[in-house]
């Protein structure tokens, strides 16, 4: 994504605040992607046996819980404006720190760090979109969440020249930062601005434990769902493929790409679908598609059948979890901020216990079992949204 000063400067502020936004979710794509892309080389040149590389990546996640509960706080406090800077400022900082890590200590506090920053970003860049989205009167949530997933694709690319170049990993990581220092120095002028913030939610009633709006748990319930699946994705597609499935080597990955790519295309296409169908409607096709697609793979354990099921996956989980953001800023009961940290927070950890939950399944019964399982989130997510609809529907 290339963004200069004239260009921006040509567009209507609110095409120029909804690009600076984007690039905003961009640069965190691209930059956790340097990251993933160069695990490999990490673990070969730190000597860690795969039991220990585990372990050490879980520093990532005990990073997001730790600033879990003072991100909502902090954005609200400081604006979505200021921490937004900062936090993706020191988001690429903490990347080049893990370039720079020569022991397994100094890895997990850069790990550590790096969690702590996502975590903070994804509030501050959702509150951002949720102002955003309030000012344009219609919904973009979705589109800038495909762009965070266009971002990644396009680090993983990166990652990949870097890697074949043989140049040093502070190298790469060094570029990423430069890089993601330009876009956050050239979009900052053009985000949503505090006082507009403020103004936006003037009549919205101070925090109390009182007054959380219980719909806010129902929505983190879905986004629970939906990222338990996108994790189950994530981590076990590949090994689906590789243990059940048994295509020829060529197409090992083809699960996991074709619901990635799913996911992506669905993030670009779902804000059309919830501005003409209503959130409601779009979450319970969703449900069903995750539903249907894991079902299919577990059930026809072939490569065409089973590419097609985590293809139908990817698309629903694709806009689960932004829509549920999205109505979460906009409920009005209380701050953005703290309305998106309780969801986001309930719904992460569908990611962080969706892996580990299919292992120990498949370990007592077999993979195929456990993806059926995993399905069941999509009929939970249908369900919910069915209960849900009234207080949802513009």
């Amino acid at each position: 994504m290339t963004i200069s000063l004239s260009n921006l400067s040509n567009l209507s502020d609110l095409a120029r605040k909804r690009v600076a936004v984007a690039a905003y979710y961009f640069v965190p794509g691209v930059v956790f992607a340097s990251w993933a892309s160069r695990i490999p080389d990490v673990k070969h040149l730190l000597h860690l046996s795969n039991g220990q590389l585990g372990s050490v990546l879980f520093a990532i996640p005990i990073g997001q819980l730790l600033m879990m509960a003072f991100s909502g706080i902090l954005v609200t406090k400081f604006g979505s404006k200021r921490m937004l800077v900062l936090c993706e400022l020191f988001y690429a900082l903490a990347l080049l720190s893990i370039g720079f890590s020569n022991t397994v200590f100094h890895l997990i506090l850069s790990l550590v760090a790096f969690g702590m920053m996502a975590n903070l970003m994804n509030i501050a860049t959702n509150t951002q979109a949720c102002l955003l989205e309030k000012m344009y009167g219609r919904n973009i949530m979705s589109s800038f969440h495909g762009l965070w997933s266009l971002g990644g694709f396009s680090g993983g690319i990166i990652g990949s020249v870097f890697a074949n170049t043989l140049l040093p990993i502070p190298v790469h990581f060094g570029s990423i930062l430069v890089m993601s220092v330009l876009v956050i120095f050239i979009g900052y002028h053009f985000l949503v601005d505090d006082q507009t913030a403020a103004a936006e939610e003037e009549d919205v009633p101070k925090f109390s434990l009182r007054s959380i709006d219980p719909v806010l748990f129902l929505l983190g319930l879905m986004g629970f769902g939906g990222m338990f699946c996108e994790g189950t994705v994530y981590d076990w597609s590949s090994v689906y493929f590789s243990s059940v499935v048994k295509p020829n080597e060529a197409f090992i990955r083809a699960g996991y790409v074709a619901g990635m790519g799913a996911m992506t295309l669905g993030r670009f296409l779902a804000d059309g679908f919830v501005t003409k169908y209503g959130p409601a409607k779009v979450l319970k096709t969703c449900g069903v598609l995750i539903l249907v697609g894991l079902w299919m793979a577990a059930g026809l354990p072939y490569l065409i059948t089973a590419t097609l099921g985590f293809l139908l996956v990817g698309f629903g989980i694709s806009s689960s979890v932004p829509i549920c953001y999205s109505i979460a800023g906009k409920l009005g009961t209380m701050k953005a901020s703290i309305a998106l940290t309780i969801v986001s927070s309930i719904s992460f950890f569908g990611f962080l216990v969706g892996p580990p939950v299919i292992g120990w399944l498949s370990e007592a019964t077999n993979l195929r079992i456990a993806i059926s399982i995993a399905a069941c989130f999509g009929l939970f997510i249908a369900f919910i949204a069915g209960k849900v609809s009234k207080r949802v529907e513009p």
